[in-house]
């Protein structure tokens, strides 16, 4: 992931605030958010490997999402803590560059598999007849492995083999190395990068929420059909959680990376606090609070460490 042949040895990230106090508060809020996001997440995948009635396809890619957030959020917010608290708020071009990347992968594949997930949904749900046999271990397992592949090779691979190069522009409007923080201050000709990227959101954001959604008029199509009110209720919760995540994630990207960015260039950094900092957090507490199942195993793991 070498950045090229740059003459800049570092940046320097602009952040949100100087101004001290702020700043505090500011690494206050962070620690709190990312305490819940370690511990949520990680309760989580461990509740998934212990309970053997989440053995499923939906848990398991729950699991990956999990993993997915871990590493999204550790890539970037402890960064993020010392800067709050540092009067020199400097990164290495090197460190930004894979920093930028892992972020482009982990980005990537959460498009792609809150995607799966919502196929996941559609099968059980419209098909549940044969959702064991379409969903099973080593589907599941493929499909996470080209997923996870596939998503490295279309994010991260363009930029391995024709990395940025950055001339005398050293400031960076950004709290984090976002790749379009960097398009602002990269040096040369631009096209095939700003190209690039709006293929991959092609492939791996707006295709997939476009699938999401045509998944989801066909689930709300067979909800309405079930006659139990108790199992409509518990398809629409099931449903609900998925689509806050889907709206929070896919609404932010899209408008960032698909969007008219030039007229939102201000709001840039404070969008994506949202996917990078609050989605991670929000996911675990949605899908565990409102699953039972879960809740049971989270129980279950909160009492044996009691012990």
């Amino acid at each position: 992931m070498s950045p090229g042949n740059q003459t800049l040895k570092e940046f320097i990230l602009v952040g949100f605030s100087q101004n001290r106090h702020i700043s505090l508060l500011f690494f206050a809020a962070l620690f709190i958010i990312y305490i819940l996001t370690i511990f949520g997440n990680g309760f989580l995948i461990c509740a998934v490997f212990i309970s053997p009635k989440l053995h499923t396809s939906m848990y398991f890619f729950l699991c990956n999402l999990s993993f997915l957030d871990l590493c999204f959020s550790s890539s970037s917010v402890p960064k993020m803590f010392l800067d709050a608290i540092s009067r020199t708020r400097t990164v290495s071009v090197f460190s930004c560059v894979v920093q930028m990347n892992i972020g482009l992968f982990l980005g990537g594949t959460e498009g792609l598999l809150l995607a799966v997930m919502a196929y996941d949904r559609y099968i059980a749900i419209c098909i549940p007849l044969y959702y064991v046999i379409i969903m099973n271990y080593n589907i599941c397992r493929n499909i996470a492995v080209t997923m996870w592949l596939g998503s490295f090779f279309i994010s991260v691979g363009p930029t391995i083999l024709k990395p940025l190069i950055f001339c005398t522009e050293n400031q960076l409007d950004h709290f984090v190395c976002e790749i379009l923080a960097l398009l602002k201050i990269a040096c040369g000709n631009l096209t095939f990068y700003k190209l690039r990227l709006f293929i991959v959101s092609l492939f791996v954001l707006l295709l997939p929420f476009v699938f999401i959604v045509v998944s989801y008029i066909l689930i709300i199509s067979s909800i309405l059909k079930i006659h139990s009110n108790e199992g409509r209720s518990k398809a629409f919760s099931t449903c609900a959680s998925h689509l806050i995540v889907v709206f929070m994630f896919y609404g932010t990207t899209i408008t960032m990376y698909m969007g008219q960015t030039k007229n939102l260039s201000s709001m840039l950094k404070y969008i994506s606090l949202i996917y990078g900092v609050i989605t991670p957090v929000v996911n675990p507490l949605i899908y565990s609070l409102r699953n039972n199942e879960v809740k049971e195993a989270l129980v279950k793991i909160v009492t044996k460490l009691s012990v």
